[in-house]
This record gives structure tokens, sequence and C-alpha cells, in this order.
């Protein structure tokens, strides 16, 4: 696999004469740390450089959704949103 000429360009995968580099030219350092799911951490380990949670409380991809609740009142021709499911006080 190396890399060959074109036209004048170099085409070709860039690994094959490049190793990683930033901008300045200098040697990517490689990150060795643990990636952890945000959402499962408890609140005392949570800080302000903590990846943004997908969800403030609860999980949607747990399968303990309620789809029962009671049929509301004049929704006229509602297709969606016509069941009440939370406490009825």
């Amino acid at each position: 696999m190396f890399s060959k000429k074109v036209m004048g360009k170099e085409v070709g995968d860039a690994k094959v004469y490049a190793k990683p580099h930033t901008m300045d030219g200098k040697a990517m350092k490689t990150n060795n740390a643990k990636v952890v799911d945000p959402n499962t951490l408890s609140a005392k380990s949570i800080n302000n450089s903590t990846p943004a949670m997908r969800v403030s409380a609860g999980d949607p991809g747990a399968d303990d959704v309620k789809t029962t609740g009671i049929k509301i009142r004049g929704t006229g021709c509602a297709t969606k949103g016509v069941m009440a499911r939370g406490p009825m006080a």
C-alpha cells in the first residue's frame, strides 16, 4: 500500500507518507482515558467538564415507558396527544 503521484499530486492514503500530527507539525499524543457514559454517573461525580447528558432524569432507552392512561376530553379530531398519563390531582 503505497501512495502515488497523479498529475503532480500525492494521492492515496495519507498514513503511508505522513504520521498523525498537529498543525505545528508535532506528533499527536494518544489519549488513554476511559470513556464513561455521562448518563450513568452519580450526581456527586458530575462537574462542568462532564460531557452533555441526553436526559435530565430517567433513561429514554428504558423499557418501562407508560403507554396507558385516560382519554381526555375536547381533543376534536386530534390523532396524537389524546391520552393523559400523569397524576390526576
